[in-house]
C-alpha cells in the first residue's frame, strides 16, 4: 500500500470517528432531562424518552429550549390575525421519542381531540407558548396551544382542522 493510500485511510478513519462522536453527542443532547419547574405538558403512551416513570414531562423552559418557530394566522377564535410562537409539534414529539400514528390532546378544561400524527410532519403545527410575543394566560387559551398554520394552507381552513387545535393543552397521548 502506498503512503498516500495510508493517509487517505487514516483521514477516512478520523472522519468516521468524528462523525460517530457527533452522533453520540447528538443522542446525549436529546436525552430528556427532568423538569425543574412546574410540569406544563405530559406526553404518555408510546414514548421512549420518558423522564417521569413512563411519561415525558416538560416544563415551560424545556419547551422554550427547543427550536422556536412563529407564524401569523387568522383563526375562528380571534377577530384579527395572531402571531403564534413555540416549538413544532414534531420536535416536541421527537424530544419525547414518541412513536405512533394517533395523538390524543387533552386540555385543562377536559376538551379532547384526536390528531393524526402525520399532521405534525405534513404541516408546521406548533405547540404555541407565546401569542403576539407574550406568554398566554389560561384565561386567554394558554399556557399552551396546538395550532395549525391556517393562513398558509387554505385546505386547513375547515372545521376538521379547527377541531384538532387544542388550547389550554395539558397532555398528549401517543398511540
Amino acid at each position: 500500500m502506498s503512503k498516500g493510500a495510508i493517509m487517505i485511510i487514516s483521514k477516512s478513519r478520523r472522519l468516521a470517528c468524528i462523525a460517530l462522536c457527533i452522533l453520540g453527542a447528538t443522542s446525549i443532547a436529546f436525552a430528556l432531562d427532568k423538569p425543574k419547574d412546574e410540569v406544563i405538558l405530559t406526553i404518555s403512551g408510546n414514548v421512549e424518552s420518558n423522564n417521569a416513570g413512563g411519561t415525558a414531562d416538560f416544563d415551560m423552559n424545556m419547551l422554550a429550549a427547543l427550536p422556536q418557530h412563529s407564524f401569523t394566522t387568522k383563526t375562528p377564535w380571534y377577530p384579527t390575525a395572531i402571531k403564534m410562537t413555540g416549538p413544532l409539534l414534531r420536535d416536541v414529539l421527537a424530544a419525547a421519542g414518541a412513536k405512533g400514528t394517533v395523538l390524543t390532546a387533552a386540555a385543562l378544561n377536559d376538551y379532547k381531540t384526536t390528531i393524526p400524527a402525520e399532521d405534525a410532519s405534513n404541516y408546521n403545527v406548533i405547540v404555541a407558548r407565546l401569542m403576539d410575543g407574550k406568554p398566554m394566560p389560561v384565561r386567554n387559551k394558554g399556557p399552551l396551544f396546538i395550532i395549525y398554520p391556517f393562513s398558509a394552507h387554505p385546505e386547513l381552513q375547515v372545521e376538521r382542522y379547527y377541531g384538532r387545535s387544542a388550547w389550554q393543552l395539558r397532555s398528549l397521548s401517543v398511540k
